[in-house]
Formats: C-alpha cells, sequence, structure tokens
C-alpha cells in the first residue's frame, strides 16, 4: 500500500513540476529575448544530422551532445523505451514535442523525428534526433548543441524530460486523438 501511494504521490509531483516548468518557461517575460541579436547564435544545422547505417551520429568531444547509440561515458544517455506499436509511440513523442516551449519540427517520418530548440535569452539553437528503429520498443535520441563547447546539462535535461513525459502519457493512455 505504501509503494502504490509514494508511486501516486511521485506521478503527480511529477506531472505538476512538469506543467509548471512548461509554463514557466514559456512565460513572456522581459528577459526573452536580448535585443539586436536576433538569430546571432543560431548557428546552421549540421551536415551530419540524420540516420546513417542505422545509427545517428556520434557526439563531438564537447560536452553539449548526449547520445542512446554507441556513446562514450561522458555523452551516453539511455534509449527511451515504450510500450505497444511504433506509431503510437511516434504520435505520443510529438504530442509532447508539441509543448515543449521555443520547440519545432523540422521532419517527420515513420522511424525518424528531428527537432529544433531554441535558448529563450540567447537564441541558441539545439538538435534532437529521435530514431524508432524497426522490431524494438526503443526510441534512439541524440541531442547536441550547435554552438559552444557546454549547454550546462539542457540537452540531457530536456530528453530525460521528454523520456519522464512518454512515461507519464503511456500510463494515461496515450494522447488525446
Amino acid at each position: 500500500m505504501k509503494s502504490v501511494l509514494s508511486k501516486s504521490v511521485l506521478s503527480v509531483f511529477f506531472t505538476l513540476s512538469l506543467a509548471l516548468w512548461l509554463t514557466l518557461s514559456s512565460a513572456d517575460t522581459a528577459l526573452a529575448a536580448l535585443p539586436g541579436i536576433g538569430g546571432a547564435f543560431a548557428g546552421s544545422r549540421p551536415e551530419n544530422i540524420g540516420l546513417t547505417d542505422g545509427k545517428l551520429a556520434s557526439c563531438p568531444a564537447s560536452s553539449n551532445c548526449v547520445v542512446s547509440q554507441d556513446g562514450d561515458a561522458e555523452h551516453e544517455i539511455a534509449p527511451i523505451v515504450y510500450q505497444g506499436d511504433r506509431d503510437t509511440a511516434r504520435k505520443n513523442l510529438v504530442s509532447i514535442l508539441g509543448v515543449v516551449p521555443r520547440t519545432k519540427i523540422v521532419e517527420e517520418r515513420d522511424s525518424y523525428v528531428l527537432v529544433e530548440s531554441e535558448s529563450r535569452l540567447m537564441g541558441f539553437v539545439d538538435d534532437t534526433e529521435f530514431y524508432f528503429p524497426a522490431g524494438e520498443n526503443v526510441i534512439h535520441t541524440r541531442a547536441a548543441a550547435r554552438m559552444g563547447e557546454s549547454d550546462l546539462g539542457v540537452n540531457r535535461r530536456r530528453v530525460e524530460q521528454i523520456r519522464l513525459a512518454m512515461q507519464d502519457l503511456e500510463r494515461r493512455g496515450g494522447a488525446p486523438e
């Protein structure tokens, strides 16, 4: 009984925390962007985006990247595990990405989704890829900043928040149609 109650409380706490984070991070504030910067830190999309032989690109040496396929100790992150079929998992992911602030879907296929996320203050752009290999109930992911050496853990936190949101959505029966 105590374990079930603890899980319920944690689930409610997570859902409320995620809702608060999404509300605060998308709220318009006076510091929404520095005037005159207008995309100066957006960078251009790297050429290694996408799949090569069923794999996402490895991370560069900088600490601003995480990857779930063949990552080293610094860059490794677990893939997102899902129940059910790949199409439903992709729809759930797209539904979640639709509420992540300053994030837009750039490409969406049956087995692959690419998004760009922009930081609120400086306009730095991160590319996040999601790969749904056939016959596996996992979503491999790679998230990397286009510029700089460190992202202060932003990409790792974003992927982990998406993982938790996927688990929560799955527990509730999926995204509404």
